[in-house]
């Protein structure tokens, strides 16, 4: 008697089977690869935002940096205080500088963190007397072109220039090379680096 059954039907099925594992096995590296790309994606941009944040928010020194001595021709010779103008660089957003971290070096002295003062920073209380190491601080004593003068910030806005007055320890002497670094909370370090001169006035740039 003749075999009337047939295989036909069993090879289609393996096929469909074999198809369907194919475009399941694609479908996932596809989402693997689609996932990696989103990934790579997302941390390219999430870069870009960090390097344009960086570049926008960066400090410059605006003019001279001035040193104030109330021992001018009476030893020690050395700064009271330093004057620093600051304002924002080319195209830079409003900056906090309640945020920034200022460190003092000056060969003999060295300071991680210049305190402002407990009322805030434009509060200037005890930065215009001899100050020791300890007792260091800084402050916002002017600000030039202020946006909001009737509403004082803390916010260093574009336009604007802030002096910031600094401290100085008593080994802030003559012809001695001091270091300033500001550190914005975000943004490049900006490093100030000045040597006393020999001959001190009441007033002295310092270059």
């Amino acid at each position: 008697m003749k075999n009337i059954y047939s295989e036909d039907a069993f090879t289609g099925l393996e096929a469909a089977i074999v198809l369907i594992a194919f475009v399941v096995v694609a479908a996932v590296f596809s989402y693997v690869v689609l996932g990696a790309g989103f990934f790579t994606s997302q941390t390219a941009q999430a870069t870009v935002h960090t390097g344009v944040s960086q570049a926008s928010s960066s400090l410059e020194v605006v003019g001279n940096v001035v040193g104030i001595s109330t021992f001018p021709t009476v030893s020690p010779y050395r700064l009271t205080y330093t004057n620093i103008s600051l304002a924002l660089t080319a195209g830079g957003t409003p900056m906090d500088l309640t945020q920034m971290v200022i460190s003092y070096n000056d060969g003999a002295s060295r300071n991680a963190n210049v305190l402002n003062n407990t009322a805030g920073i434009n509060t200037c209380t005890n930065v215009f007397i001899d100050q020791t190491l300890a007792n260091q601080r800084w402050c916002v004593s002017q600000k030039i072109n202020d946006v909001n003068p009737s509403s004082p910030n803390d916010l260093l806005e574009p336009n604007e220039i802030w002096v910031i007055s600094i401290g100085m320890p008593p080994t802030a002497a003559i012809n001695q090379k001091i270091n300033v670094n500001l550190q914005p909370a975000v943004g490049a370090v900006l490093p100030i680096t000045r040597t006393i001169p020999g001959g001190l006035n009441p007033v002295q740039a310092i270059y």
